[in-house]
């Protein structure tokens, strides 16, 4: 039955033909464990070994290092390739658990360790990678999409209205809840242990308080050392054997990723995602950006092909996501699609200005309150609290 609900929880996440993926099973251990992922991504080498075949790393995500890092490993005789997620198992053996701490990126995983007789389920400080997870009487479920379990626990199909209401009041859904009973988030910044039992230790590796309680700098000061890190960390983001296309736009974070970064001419194709009757500023701003930078530019427009589309792309959003991207997101898969054809790798900024400026992205809001019963309202109104 496990193998059963392992293929069927793999298939449910296979959404295009091209995607890689794979089994681990371990009987002994009580472990099953599977994946997808993009051809020749950096997840794209999975299972994990170390040498002496008694720790195994199964790792989605990104993990961006310096070279300082790859140096170190092998100094202690430890062999892998530089381009891949291979040497994140040998981090552990160095550092134990808080090779966690030395990862940058969004990621997800589980590293079992045999000679320990343990198995960690971890997640980046932010939870950007998500886990959804049940955990029943005698097993306990994960993954990264809620259908996956869904697929496999017929009884877990039916709504969390508290998360419903967070959902439509907020966007999103709040404290590690999801739209589904029984089914909750990892939390961020988590490394819970399994050993002899399904049911986990549940420690985290990172407080956010480590970073927040940190002294205050005088703004000219920060403002150089901002200037000063985000350039020498830049470069080590476009490191990569897959072609890179720059996703441009006209806001703050891609301008500065393009005024940092020393680009060979032609070399990173850029676009903007557009609409089908005039240029919009985005459009007109990366134009020009993408000029001065000595790359191409292009944009795709949301156009006839997805309008006459239209309910096929907006279906397959609210599958993908689980139901957290409604119908008004449909074009997202439209446009990404073209771009993959561009170049696999997508490089952009997302919220720069809710980074350095003070702008505050998550707001709460009041839909049409009569369209919904008593209860849910105020299941939305408290979640506006």
């Amino acid at each position: 039955q496990h193998k059963q609900h392992l293929e069927i929880m793999v298939n449910t996440m296979m959404h295009e033909t091209f995607y890689s993926c794979g089994t681990y099973e371990n009987e002994s251990d009580g472990i099953y464990a599977g994946w997808t992922c993009h051809p020749g991504s950096f997840s794209d080498c999975m299972p994990v070994w170390n040498e002496k075949k008694n720790i195994v790393l199964i790792f989605t995500g990104e993990n961006f290092a310096d070279q300082d890092v790859f140096n170190k490993l092998k100094a202690k005789n430890h062999r892998f390739e530089n381009t891949n997620a291979g040497y994140l198992v040998h981090l552990y053996e160095e550092h134990g658990v808080d090779f966690l701490k030395t990862l940058n990126g969004s990621f997800s995983g589980m590293l079992i360790d045999l000679k320990e007789k343990k198995m960690i389920l971890f997640n980046d400080r932010f939870g950007v990678q998500r886990i959804y997870y049940h955990e029943s009487k005698d097993a306990f479920y994960f993954a990264s999409e809620a259908k996956a379990l869904l697929a496999v626990c017929p009884e877990l199909r039916d709504l969390d209205m508290k998360g419903v209401g967070e959902w439509l009041a907020c966007g999103c859904v709040l404290e590690n809840r999801t739209l589904f009973n029984r089914i909750y988030l990892l939390p961020a910044g988590s490394a819970w242990t399994f050993s002899g039992s399904h049911i986990p230790d549940k420690k985290s590796y990172f407080d956010v308080r480590e970073w927040e309680n940190q002294p205050w700098l005088e703004k000219e000061f920060f403002y150089e050392k901002l200037k000063e890190t985000f350039i020498r960390i830049l470069p080590r983001y476009f490191r990569s054997t897959q072609p890179i296309g720059i996703s441009l736009t006209g806001g703050l974070d891609t301008r500065m990723l393009m005024a940092n970064i020393i680009l060979a001419e032609g070399k990173y194709p850029c676009y903007t995602f557009s609409g089908i009757y005039r240029d919009c500023y985005d459009v007109k701003i990366a134009r020009q950006v993408a000029g001065i930078s000595s790359q191409t530019h292009q944009s795709i427009p949301v156009d006839a092909q997805f309008l006459d589309n239209f309910g096929t792309y907006a279906e397959r959003t609210v599958y993908i996501t689980d139901g957290y991207l409604d119908v008004a997101g449909a074009p997202e898969i439209y446009v990404n699609a073209i771009a993959r054809k561009i170049a696999p790798i997508r490089m952009t900024g997302n919220f720069g200005s809710e980074v350095l400026r003070n702008i505050r992205w998550l707001k709460a809001a009041k839909p049409l309150q009569n369209s919904f019963t008593p209860e849910l309202a105020n299941l939305m109104d408290k979640a506006a609290l």
